[in-house]
């Protein structure tokens, strides 16, 4: 049974926990965070261990998880220091390119970059991951085998990264069912009956095109009835700027992202 470390006990952490746990995952699990509180909350929670040092949770470790704050890798990697035994290493820290990751650090962790979705706690999480040409296909595939046990894997170039970071985000799936559901109350609906209604639109068509083999297209097509009800809402909403607004929003990520790389 490999150990696994999570330096950082945030938000993203509890969501892997949770997936993990739920899959009965064999990894035993170990969270730092210099919160005290955290690690009491995380331990009650799903059960893992808990290390408030730093250094003694790194000679534990098989394979290192970096979920901190993108502005705080800096700081963390430079408290790891020069481990001297070889040692995977993973962060999931957006925008912070490999090549930061592995200038501070000592050459004996081999890294990956992964980007998990905080729905990766209900077990049906999307999970990217990118690696350098060096790492050997064995590492590979212990870096994807982890974040599978909570969700689909992606592997993708890391120039594709950030653009896929700012996409998949479930905030895109939050925020379009409370602007509809609020939209639906000014119709005249009750907030549950409005939420229903909302998430059924969004959630059920979405699990219906990746259960079908119909192209996008062709089931946006049979679903907008031209000159009925479906035609005149999206003719309005894209009038009144929906695809633009979507574009300027990934946009503002993409630059958010590059920010935090320094590039």
């Amino acid at each position: 049974m490999s150990t696994v470390v999570f330096l950082g006990g945030g938000r993203i952490t509890s969501a892997m926990l949770a997936g993990l746990c739920l899959r009965k995952t064999k990894h035993h699990l170990v969270v730092h965070d210099r919160n005290s509180a955290k690690l009491r909350d995380l331990k009650k929670r799903y059960a893992v261990a808990v290390v408030p040092d730093l250094q003694n949770a790194l000679k534990q470790a098989d394979m290192l998880i970096v979920a901190v704050r993108p502005s705080s890798v800096g700081d963390l990697l430079r408290a790891i220091g020069k481990v001297n035994r070889r040692m995977l290493a993973v962060s999931v820290a957006a925008g912070v390119p490999l090549r930061v990751l592995g200038k501070v650090t000592s050459p004996s962790l081999r890294w990956a970059r992964a980007m998990p979705s905080p729905v990766c706690r209900s077990g049906r999480g999307l999970t990217a991951v990118t690696f350098p040409r060096n790492l050997s296909r064995a590492d590979r595939k212990r870096f994807h085998d982890f974040f599978a046990d909570f969700g689909q894997v992606v592997e993708m170039p890391e120039s594709k990264f950030d653009a896929f970071t700012v996409t998949f985000s479930c905030t895109h799936g939050y925020h379009a069912l409370a602007t509809l559901a609020r939209a639906a109350q000014a119709a005249g609906l009750d907030r549950q009956t409005a939420l229903l209604a909302s998430a059924h639109a969004l959630a059920d068509g979405i699990i219906a095109w990746r259960e079908a083999t119909t192209p996008l297209e062709s089931l946006l097509a049979e679903a907008v009835t031209p000159s009925g009800i479906a035609a005149a809402t999206l003719t309005a909403m894209d009038a009144a700027g929906y695809g633009r607004a979507v574009r300027q929003g990934v946009a503002a990520g993409l630059r958010r992202a590059r920010r935090n790389a320094g590039r």
